[in-house]
């Protein structure tokens, strides 16, 4: 087991990181476990390639047409399906909205296709891995061959839900709960926010995550701009 110390915005926390498997560790933060799956920690004997988040994993087909499976990139609950059996999307399309992490996350098409069958309903829990749709027409010249495998990242878990920075003098935070790059600040400074409003919008693991404010208030600082690379707690907007 590996233990570490860290302050955010002047909070304390310390965590401890155990393995529990050849991709899983559990983090214990200020007493709280998470279970962290994290991609290529052990280097396997014959790397297999893995869709990235929100992907649409292809398969072996006939040239000229190819099927696949979209799957839940995280546990979460399925808050949308914006699709129905028959439709046909273009690549970039929003198939699925889920919440997790309390965020909303747009599962989107990689690729034209047509919506073969719907594996989820509204409400639905789901786990990592579950098949939420199966597609079919995606052209091919040839059959889709297996994705080149990636060099393995060095394993540096967070917490699935990472603890909240501390306020700032005067309001209450909206942080970062995932390292990533800020694509859009939704709020001004003065302007009077509900909980639930949405007040950014942070792409991580490839995903468009609407951060949410949780708290009834008046935005009284922007502490984040359009193309800035975030880390886990890191305050977004301030809320007076």
């Amino acid at each position: 087991m590996k233990e570490f110390k860290f302050k955010i915005d002047g909070t304390e926390y310390a965590a401890q990181v155990e393995e529990l498997g050849e991709d899983k560790v559990q983090v214990t933060v200020n007493g709280k476990a998470y279970s962290v799956d994290v991609e290529g920690m052990a280097a396997p004997k014959a790397p297999v390639a893995r869709p990235s988040v929100g992907s649409v994993a292809s398969v072996a087909a006939p040239a000229g047409s190819a099927s696949a499976k979209l799957s839940a990139p995280l546990p979460g609950n399925i808050t949308k399906i914006l699709v129905k059996e028959g439709d046909k999307v273009k690549k970039g399309d929003t198939i699925i909205i889920m919440e997790a992490m309390k965020m909303e996350n747009n599962i989107a098409a990689e690729a034209d296709c047509t919506i073969q069958s719907i594996k989820c309903q509204v409400g639905q829990s789901v786990n990592q891995g579950d098949v939420l749709a199966e597609l079919s027409g995606i052209a091919t010249a040839a059959p889709a061959p297996k994705a080149a495998p990636v060099a393995a990242p060095k394993a540096a878990p967070a917490p699935a839900a990472a603890p909240k920075a501390a306020a700032p003098a005067g309001g209450k935070a909206v942080t970062a709960p995932l390292p990533g790059t800020v694509t859009e600040i939704k709020v001004a400074v003065g302007q009077a926010v509900k909980k639930g409003d949405i007040v950014a919008v942070v792409e991580a693991m490839k995903m468009q995550n609407d951060i949410a404010s949780e708290w009834d208030g008046t935005v009284s600082a922007v502490n984040a701009s359009k193309g800035a690379s975030v880390n886990v707690g890191d305050a977004l907007v301030t809320i007076g």
